[in-house]
């Protein structure tokens, strides 16, 4: 084992560490969350994640964006199987230490990952003119502003050093391969990175051994920091996709989760016989921190992709309203990182800082432009429900702060002095029939 063997091994092990590190601070910040139950219809959720999370069935809704989208997706995640391939070289000193294990498969195998590697090339070029230069309106949204969209870039672009250092990688790797190089043994096939030769075929031996080992260098580095990236990053829904589709609500859209503290007072004013659970110490209606709302809509925050199909199909938003659906999981993610910063600064509790999601993240005015009709949960290519998290910032303001609207009070009132939203009593319902 050599001096390079070792340094890739610390380097790997501390990856790791860090990874895992950072991922057990966002698993303990959605674990803040109030319970929620989301573990019946077991089949149904495995069937529903293997559909929208794998399947990507709610991106086919935009055809162009949809096939970039696959591009990226499938080439990326493919390509990167090839680092386990990478990892054990560089523990042990080999190289391509699957091929004698494979034989012939493992040129395809390389073949389809270089057509991958050139897939995944096109999708992100694309993805970054469609960010910067061509006019969509969901992407040239405030929303954005500042580090949304570098955060965005700085992902595309990395991806095309890591696809471009994997093809030179390959490139001089094959040379080196022909001109029988001790350690680079005959194996793979090289349909894209063949076409580089040229570029390379006049550099020394030495010249190119030492780009070789500096693009697999940059390659494993560059795949090492993106995932240790991707928990900073909007892009963590590569991995969060998957458990916040199989943990999403399967009730019918229209229907709004009742609080089982109201539905047990009811059931007490309809039939004081009734066996109802008492609350166990002070009752709390809605949400006013992210403390309050369910572990759900704190996962739901963590994986928006910030892609804005929810703001574009929202009425509201069209209308010119304040509203903007994926501005409320992005502040919902920001107030959840701030908290968890607090705590880490306070040995693991939570020090009252004067702030709150709802007001200092989140106004009212955003909140009661929304008109409840799930278009943001249906647009939604990994089912994030950005309404659970405004109808629970609307109770708290009307159920604890007693501050709806002027129109919601004046329907309330009329309620419980007429028994309907009308301004006339129950006797005069009728008197329309009379002309």
């Amino acid at each position: 084992m050599g001096i390079q063997n070792i340094l890739f091994i610390l380097v790997f092990a501390f990856a790791v560490v860090l990874f895992t590190k950072n991922v057990r601070k966002v698993i303990r910040n959605i674990r803040l969350g109030m319970p929620l139950d989301r573990t019946d219809r077991k089949a149904e959720r495995w069937k529903l994640m293997l559909k929208v999370a794998l399947g990507q069935s709610k991106m086919v809704v935009r055809p162009i964006p949809a096939i970039l989208h696959l591009f990226v997706y499938v080439g990326f995640v493919i390509i990167n199987i090839e680092i386990l391939e990478i990892i054990i070289d560089g523990f042990f000193g080999t190289h391509r230490v699957f091929a004698p294990l494979l034989g012939s498969f493992y040129n395809f195998l390389i073949g389809s990952f270089e057509v991958l590697a050139l897939l995944v090339l096109v999708g992100v070029v694309a993805f970054f003119a469609r960010r910067n230069f061509i006019y969509i309106k969901r992407f040239r949204q405030k929303d954005l502003d500042g580090w949304p969209k570098s955060d965005a870039n700085i992902i595309l672009i990395t991806e095309v050093f890591l696809m471009s250092a994997f093809l030179v990688m390959n490139s001089t790797d094959a040379i080196l391969q022909t001109r029988m190089v001790e350690h680079y043994s005959q194996a793979g096939w090289f349909p894209i990175s063949n076409l580089l030769v040229p570029a390379f075929s006049h550099l020394s031996t030495e010249a190119l051994i030492m780009i070789e080992r500096g693009t697999w260098w940059f390659h494993i580095l560059g795949i090492l920091a993106f995932l240790n990236y991707l928990v900073y990053s909007k892009h963590f829904h590569i991995i969060l996709a998957f458990p916040n589709v199989w943990y999403a609500n399967l009730e019918a859209k229209g229907r709004i989760r009742n609080m089982p503290e109201v539905a047990n007072e009811v059931k007490r004013m309809m039939d004081p016989s009734a066996v109802v659970p008492e609350p166990e110490g002070a009752v709390k209606f809605g949400a006013r921190d992210v403390h309050d709302l369910s572990w759900k809509s704190l996962l739901d925050a963590y994986t928006c992709t910030e892609c804005g199909r929810c703001t574009s199909e929202c009425p509201a938003n069209i209308t010119g309203k304040l509203l903007s659906p994926r501005l409320v999981m992005m502040k919902t993610r920001d107030r959840l990182e701030e908290v968890g910063r607090n705590i880490d600064k306070n040995k693991g509790q939570f020090v009252p800082d004067g702030k709150s999601l709802l007001h200092d993240y989140i106004s009212p005015e955003e909140l009661w432009a929304c008109t409840t009709c799930n278009a943001c949960v249906q647009a939604c290519p990994v089912n994030i429900d950005p309404l659970s998290i405004i109808i629970d910032l609307r109770r708290q303001l009307v159920m604890e702060e007693s501050a709806p609207p002027p129109a919601l009070a004046s329907m309330f009132s009329n309620m419980e002095n007429n028994g309907a939203p009308w301004q006339y009593g129950q006797a005069d319902r009728l008197k329309w029939t009379e002309e």
